[in-house]
């Protein structure tokens, strides 16, 4: 009986150990696509319907924005866009990638794009991003591990994402722009779905309406830490252990499948959806495509697991897509988006 229970224990380790070797292996590509591994952009210039909106924070410096106004010009319905894991502070791939200002904004909603924040899960860090307590020393190299050294946004400063959005620039649009305050829309993809749940459950005043594209929504899962590691050190080179000590507080603060309570409790409106991770014709094949397929199959395991949780919870505010086809491509959040748009605009202002 003994030696059974011991090879059930052991069976059962190896395949833990297996499952989470599998989400490493699945992560080691970034989280979110960049630029270039997304296809060709919608568009290759600035919008010219959007402005630059600049706000201090205390901790990061002045944070530019993209501004898209609502095209009857009202000032009460705002929706915030979120980016991915490889946000660069050149200009936000929602702009550059994809429709969804020109849509949005013929629904009349206001539309609010920061810009930057690489790898920060748009939160408040624990310290600036460093290995070793080491400064980091020359410019950029690129994508890769070399970018642990190297300067960069959120490593000579802390990064305060969470408190920015809720505080500076929140208000300034009030005072600027005459952006109503209250009951506003929050969405992102990948590393920015997990950002915009978090914005919701912990500022619901601020945002009665969310919604997760791709995101990662239970990153307490075995193997997910290590996972989102290696993308960070491999999207800008930054530390996750800057971000938030492991399994602490913090950590646990960040994970949509703990919080879950808090999004039920306030009867935010949600919209979560994935992939299936399969690719449609028109993706073609090659390596971008693989590295979409794998990064969307986890970000499908994740979002399935917080459907899950919500479900468990008796959570009713919830509208879950999950298409036939999509991988982790700007091709598939942008469609997600237009889908999302008449739910949204009843659940804000």
């Amino acid at each position: 009986m003994r030696s059974a229970r011991r090879l059930r224990s052991i069976r059962s380790r190896r395949w833990i150990g297996r499952w989470a070797l599998g989400i490493t292996v699945a992560l080691l590509a970034p989280l979110a696509v960049s630029l270039s591994d997304a296809g060709a952009p919608v568009e290759a210039a600035p919008n010219p319907r959007g402005f630059d909106f600049v706000v201090d924070s205390p901790e990061m410096g002045p944070i530019r924005s993209r501004i898209f106004r609502a095209k009857d010009g009202n000032t009460n319905r705002v929706v915030y866009a979120l980016d991915g894991m490889r946000a660069p502070e050149t200009h936000s791939g929602w702009e550059f990638d994809t429709n969804v200002a020109d849509a949005l904004t013929d629904w009349n909603i206001n539309v609010v794009m920061p810009i930057g924040g690489m790898s920060s899960f748009y939160a408040d860090w624990n310290a600036p991003s460093s290995f070793f307590g080491a400064p980091p020393t020359g410019s950029s190299s690129g994508s890769g591990a070399l970018n642990v050294i190297s300067e960069g946004p959120g490593k000579s400063y802390r990064y305060a994402w969470e408190t920015f959005i809720n505080q500076h620039l929140r208000w300034a649009l009030r005072d600027r722009l005459g952006f109503n305050p209250y009951r506003n829309g929050v969405f992102g993809l990948s590393m920015g779905g997990s950002g915009a749940l978090t914005l919701a459950a912990y500022h619901p005043d601020q945002f009665s309406f969310a919604g997760s594209y791709s995101g990662y929504l239970n990153i307490s899962a075995p193997g997910m830490r290590e996972a989102i590691r290696l993308a960070m050190i491999d999207a800008g080179g930054y530390n996750v252990d800057s971000m938030a000590p492991p399994w602490g507080p913090q950590w646990l603060r960040m994970d949509p499948f703990v919080f879950a309570p808090l999004l039920r409790d306030h009867n935010t409106r949600l919209w979560i959806s994935a992939g299936s991770g399969l690719p449609a014709p028109a993706d073609g094949f090659n390596g971008n495509t693989v590295n979409g397929m794998a990064l969307e199959a986890l970000a499908l395991a994740n979002t399935r697991s917080f459907q899950l949780r919500m479900m468990s919870l008796g959570a009713n505010n919830v509208t879950y897509s999950f298409p036939p086809a999509g991988i982790h491509s700007w091709t598939y959040w942008e469609a997600e988006v237009h889908r999302m748009i008449p739910d949204l605009s009843a659940n804000i202002g």
